[in-house]
């Protein structure tokens, strides 16, 4: 199977590099979140990539905003991306009718943030949320709790997996209770309290959330693994230009082993996530996929940037150097997709199925 990226593919990708490359942001600033480069990426039109050309955007979709968050990653540039493409346009897009995809995917053009609150306490991605959406004239009323909800305070609306599939919640509805978490690097994370939130039949996507749930986590590994790739090429330029005892560190041979390890850890991550992403963008069966993808970015992911931490030294947790961010958010995702162990279960469950 060749997954060599296509012309239209390779053209996003190089105008996020060259847009990250000069929008520079500050290793030091911890508030995951930079409004201007933000700006930037609206303005190059890197937002309204998969927005229908009948609202003025492109008219791509995931195969395009794949690479687009995979750069991204690589780049740990501190952006709602992953929330308002990932979590956000591309679900609505699979989802919604066209007169809500009007009223929604319009705004992201302008810069407007979507996310989607994808967990609930002690449930990453439940199957069958407890969160409830009750018919009550011409809507819903919602209930419920979620929690680790990426840019909820900035979001113009929130994907809600419910009981009866999703629906479009506005964060400050009468009855919507943000509560701010601790994340590891510093962005922007909610519990989302939902107490008799009453959502119009407008904003009632409906559909199977295991729909929201796969093209979420393809674009988490996308994310991830331009994550990964990113730290490593910053881990071998150090170790190619540090000196001990006169020598560069990259001539060590353990040091040339640990990197070599986290090197083929990239690698396998990498044709997982264009493997996953590609049966996604296909409408094939991807589950099974999807699992070994997100047990690798909780169990595998945070080994490897343990490793390259290591191989920094000191210099590796200095927040003046952008090493800390990309360990960082390399946590909060393994956090995000439900940790190590639970993602275990999950693979062995469908293995024993098969």
């Amino acid at each position: 199977m060749d997954f060599s990226l296509d012309q239209t593919q390779e053209t996003v990708a190089e105008i996020v590099v060259g847009l990250l490359a000069r929008e520079v942001s500050d290793p030091a600033d911890t508030s995951g979140f930079n409004p201007a480069l933000w700006e930037a990426m609206a303005k190059a039109d890197l937002l309204s990539l998969a927005v229908p050309e009948r609202l003025g955007g492109a008219g791509l979709g995931l195969p395009e905003v794949l690479p687009l968050l995979t750069e991204t990653g690589r780049g740990a540039a501190p952006v709602p991306a992953l929330a308002t493409l990932g979590f956000g346009l591309l679900p609505v897009l699979a989802l919604g009718t066209q007169e809500q995809q009007d009223a929604i995917l319009a705004e992201v053009a302008t810069g407007r943030v979507l996310t989607a609150a994808l967990n609930e306490p002690g449930a990453a991605f439940p199957t069958s949320p407890s969160t409830t959406a009750v018919a009550d004239g011409d809507g819903v009323v919602v209930n419920g709790l979620k929690v680790a909800v990426p840019f909820a305070d900035l979001a113009y609306r929130i994907l809600v997996p419910t009981d009866a599939g999703v629906v479009l919640v506005a964060p400050d509805a009468p009855g919507v209770t943000l509560a701010k978490i601790s994340s590891s690097s510093g962005s922007p994370e909610f519990s989302v309290r939902l107490d008799g939130v009453r959502v119009p039949s407008a904003e009632v996507l409906g559909g199977d959330n295991a729909t929201l749930y796969r093209i979420a986590l393809a674009s988490i590994g996308a994310y991830t693994d331009g994550l990964l790739a990113g730290a490593t090429t910053l881990t071998a330029e150090h170790l190619r230009t540090r000196e001990q005892f006169g020598k560069p560190l990259a001539t060590f041979q353990a040091v040339a082993q640990q990197i070599a390890d986290v090197y083929v850890t990239s690698r396998t991550l990498h044709v997982s996530a264009l493997a996953s992403g590609w049966r996604v963008a296909e409408g094939l069966e991807s589950d099974d996929d999807l699992e070994v993808l997100a047990y690798w970015i909780a169990a595998e992911v945070p080994a490897a940037m343990r490793t390259l931490h290591h191989l920094h030294g000191g210099l590796g947790v200095d927040v003046t150097y952008p090493m800390h961010r990309y360990f960082s958010i390399a946590k909060d995702l393994a956090r995000l997709v439900g940790g190590a162990s639970s993602r275990l279960d999950l693979v062995g469950a469908r293995c024993s199925s098969i």
